[in-house]
């Protein structure tokens, strides 16, 4: 859903897929994270980049707060409660500079851990599309 803001020169609108590129885009950038994930329920966790940064993003647009929740999997060795403070604080930084929205809640939901050297796998294998392996 697009929400609008109208101002004296008119009327600005931000659509919930711009919000969730940027907030993917962030949580991408936070060191810890591994990866966002698309959802255990397809039975693992795929490493999204690019394009599909948008995957294991939600956002609810109003017209000028924004919440979001985010599903990611955490490096293994990493404390994850601080990860996910880290998270927090940069998808609130960069979506409240980039879009002029007020950021009024970032939930992270931890659905796995990976081993670096799954990552180096699964970035030798990614033209295959084989998922790695989470905890």
């Amino acid at each position: 859903m697009t929400e609008s803001l109208q101002l004296d020169m008119g009327t600005i609108k931000i659509a919930d897929d711009v919000v969730a590129k940027v907030a993917g885009m962030a949580a991408l950038e936070t060191p810890g994270i591994a990866a966002m994930s698309g959802g255990l329920s397809e039975g693992f966790a795929k490493r999204l980049s690019g394009k599909n940064v948008q995957k294991g993003v939600t956002v609810e647009v109003g017209q000028l707060e924004a919440a979001i929740d985010l599903r990611i999997i955490v490096l293994y060795e990493t404390p994850i409660h601080e990860v996910c403070r880290m998270l927090q604080q940069n998808v609130r930084e960069a979506v409240e500079t980039l879009t002029g929205l007020k950021v009024v809640e970032v939930n992270v939901k931890v659905e796995g851990v990976a081993f670096k050297d799954e990552l180096i796998e699964t970035d030798k294998n990614r033209s295959s599309n084989h998922p790695f392996k989470v905890m």
